[in-house]
């Protein structure tokens, strides 16, 4: 099927996502332990906020506030039987937003992971996950979404649970894991994982890539393992910015954007095609993102050493492809701990 967001993907070198949802609400006053998603009802403004601060800052492409907007998720704040409706809202606040723009603006439709372990290790079935994903997809569709986009997923079969769910509701979607144990997601999947269970999909992504995860440098060394299978399928980067630590009590990212704006351009180099910030990262990275996309030329793929040297060492010796493997792990260099320091 074609549409804007198939469209775009066909015609740019690049496309630049967005970054934070959660950071960004929590800046606006979100507390936590709050649904998110509850505020598509109750701030809808602050939701156009944040999604007008991404576009334009130079965003292509923005998720909508509907992370953890499945039945599962929802029921820890009673709200389980509104996830359609409170994802169609998510959507249509952003289809607004995207529609106002003088350039193509794709709302993809965020879909994060149920909070459940699936069987036979837990209670959740497969069928009650594709129901889950499918009733989200549903509103994400009326809402005017493009695209749906499934986010920091770390189990295959939840993964593929959302790939049938999504085929139902007949859109277009992309799939991110998040690896972050060792370049493995938390249930053991590998970025050459990923890339051989995406092509075995009855329903496949459009593209597929990692998001979150620990830190920039980690998530490049997964993108060069997605690379290195030679896929033709565009790749995905979505970063944090930076490594979090604990401020007077609050969580905060060390990446500064010039240090996003090289991050970017590495992720562009090493094959990624969707490239954006997860945690962490606002609308000044995000600009600095941009202009560096769009004035550096491209260069040659990466090694583990440019990106130690550009973005700081890896938080493990191996990326979970290869049994033993050593990578490059040295102090930040001095040019890292100028920008963040």
């Amino acid at each position: 099927m074609e549409n804007a967001f198939t469209r775009m993907v066909a015609e740019r070198d690049w496309i630049l996502a967005d970054g934070a949802t959660g950071t960004n609400l929590f800046n606006m006053g979100l507390t936590s332990g709050d649904a998110p998603e509850m505020w598509n009802e109750e701030h809808p403004d602050r939701i156009e906020k944040l999604y007008s601060m991404a576009v334009d800052a130079g965003s292509d492409l923005f998720l909508t506030n509907s992370f953890g907007g499945n039945a599962s998720r929802l029921k820890l704040h009673g709200a389980e039987k509104r996830a359609r409706e409170l994802s169609r809202m998510s959507a249509e606040i952003g289809r607004e937003v995207a529609d106002r723009q003088s350039r193509d603006v794709i709302v993809a439709g965020s879909v994060g992971p149920t909070g459940e372990i699936m069987a036979p290790m837990g209670e959740l079935t497969h069928e009650l996950a594709v129901e889950m994903f499918h009733e989200q997809a549903e509103g994400l569709k009326e809402g005017g979404a493009d695209v749906l986009w499934l986010e920091t997923i770390s189990a295959p079969e939840e993964y593929r649970a959302a790939a049938e769910a999504f085929s139902r509701t007949d859109m277009p979607w992309c799939g991110t894991m998040s690896f972050d144990t060792a370049g493995r997601t938390m249930m053991g999947v590998t970025s050459a994982a990923l890339s051989g269970m995406v092509e075995k999909l009855d329903y496949k992504p459009v593209a597929y890539g990692a998001n979150c995860g620990v830190g920039s440098s980690d998530l490049l060394r997964t993108v060069l393992g997605f690379s290195a299978q030679g896929t033709e399928r565009p790749i995905i980067a979505k970063g944090n910015a930076g490594i979090p630590k604990y401020v007077d009590g609050n969580i905060e990212y060390d990446g500064t954007p010039d240090l996003m704006a090289d991050y970017a351009v590495l992720a562009r180099d090493a094959g990624a095609k969707i490239i954006g910030g997860c945690c962490g990262t606002m609308a000044e990275h995000l600009f600095k993102m941009r202009e560096a996309l769009e004035t550096r030329p491209k260069s040659e793929r990466p090694g583990l050493e440019m990106i130690v040297d550009k973005l700081g060492a890896f938080s493990s010796a191996v990326d979970g492809t290869e049994e033993g493997a050593p990578a490059p792990r040295r102090e930040r260099s001095r040019r890292r701990r100028a920008a963040v320091g």
